[in-house]
């Protein structure tokens, strides 16, 4: 099976991150636009209705480094959130507590990986914590 070369697939992401592509509840792009390496990414979640999440915006970091899509990138809350995958002193998405980043696929993507970190907002463990109050971060 053939493997496509890394700056293939972050330029793929970047181009759908532009379109903003999907339901607009996540968003993402380039964290400055003279990044030729395509390593730091911002990412942009909407809270789901009816949860302690409910119409917040949460932005946070992701980091691909020279493995990714391999190996997932890292991901960091910049803004303050309380999630159990979420490590309350830096804000970093531990992965083994993330199912996408646990068992990562190099199939796997940005959008994904946001795509689930909303879904687990919604989760009954999560639904059930206090939030930091709005504005607060990392």
């Amino acid at each position: 099976m053939t493997t496509m070369p890394r700056n293939f697939v972050l330029l793929e992401e970047l181009e759908s991150g532009e379109k903003s592509t999907g339901d607009g509840t996540v968003s993402y792009g380039l964290e400055n636009s003279d990044d030729i390496l395509l390593s730091s990414w911002i990412g942009t979640i909407i809270g789901p209705l009816n949860t302690p999440f409910d119409n917040r915006f949460y932005s946070l970091k992701l980091y691909c480094d020279k493995d990714y899509p391999n190996k997932p990138p890292t991901v960091r809350f910049t803004t303050k959130i309380n999630m159990g995958c979420v490590n309350q002193q830096n804000g970093v998405v531990e992965p083994k507590n993330l199912p996408i980043l646990a068992n990562w696929t190099s199939k796997n993507r940005i959008q994904n990986i946001l795509a689930e970190l909303r879904r687990e907002m919604s989760s009954s463990s999560n639904k059930k914590l206090v939030q930091p109050p709005e504005g607060a971060n990392f």
